[in-house]
């Protein structure tokens, strides 16, 4: 089954590599967005599957950008995977107390990662 991903993250080399990385072993479609303002427009226009959201951007951060979405009928129901470096249990365990579909943390395997967010978000592949 076809799934659209958006990747949200500020950094250029992050963004090409998880795209690249999903489209090449899966069937989805993945967009990229490179701040939060951006995800947030992309999502009300046409609402992804999932979104996989760097957590630590400039201007607007992850958890922020989360918030937004949630606050939006149009998007509340999108489910939201953070991706981190703060791998503190303190910061990690405040990232899980959100009511997102998951937390992966940086770096994270290319390979392994199409299996890791199909295992949080209940799809197939």
């Amino acid at each position: 089954m076809s799934r659209r991903l958006l990747v949200v993250d500020d950094e250029e080399a992050i963004r090409d590599v998880i795209r690249i990385g999903l489209e090449a072993v899966t069937e989805w479609t993945v967009d990229v967005a490179t701040d939060g303002a951006q995800a947030i427009a992309l999502c009300r226009a046409d609402p992804p599957d999932a979104v996989l959201l760097d957590v630590m951007m400039p201007a607007m951060d992850g958890p922020t950008t989360f918030t937004r979405l949630q606050d939006d009928p149009r998007t509340r129901s999108i489910p939201v995977i953070l991706l981190t470096a703060k791998v503190q249990p303190a910061e990690r365990r405040r990232y899980e107390d959100l009511p997102v579909a998951g937390v992966l943390a940086k770096p994270f395997d290319p390979l392994a990662l199409p299996d890791e967010i199909a295992g949080l978000l209940g799809w197939r592949r």
